[in-house]
């Protein structure tokens, strides 16, 4: 029996949260800043600027997804981005990622939004993967990120 579970974050979430995604932000070679990290998160749940989906194994948390909203002007519907995805060491092979994806392909379903979005860099082969076998394909049609360098 999986002790895995996965449900939308709540505000109570953000300590357990803000570990998370601190841990997400140095996978990305970011320099750890739990402080930085609460605080970003707090403005997201203060402000509805996003949806936080946190995983647990047990009591242990172990990986969360969070999606922003948007618009598409040409189809005239609601999207959301999967902008971020992690699951730390703890969970990783347990289904976390997976589960964390299908609970946010649910939340977009059950809201009306008509397309699902995500993008990860070139070199996350790991990422890829996952997402190609839980059904997501990749867009050759277009160029989805062009970015103003920091």
């Amino acid at each position: 029996m999986s002790t895995i579970h996965i449900r939308q974050a709540v505000l109570a979430d953000l300590d357990a949260l803000s570990v998370l995604f601190d841990g997400y932000r140095q996978f990305y070679e970011r320099d750890s800043n739990l402080a930085a990290a609460k605080q970003f998160l707090a403005d997201r749940f203060n402000h509805g600027e996003s949806v936080l989906f946190i995983a647990h194994e047990g009591a242990e948390p172990v990986g969360f997804a969070q999606l922003y909203p948007s618009f598409s002007s040409v189809s005239l519907g609601r999207i959301y981005i999967l902008n971020d995805l992690f699951v730390n060491e703890l969970g990783r092979r347990k289904g976390v990622g997976s589960r964390l994806i299908a609970a946010s392909v649910d939340f977009a379903k059950t809201v009306g939004a008509i397309r699902l979005a995500l993008s990860t860099a070139h070199i996350n082969t790991k990422a890829q993967a996952l997402y190609e076998a839980t059904g997501w394909e990749r867009d050759d049609d277009f160029f989805y990120v062009y970015t103003i360098p920091e």
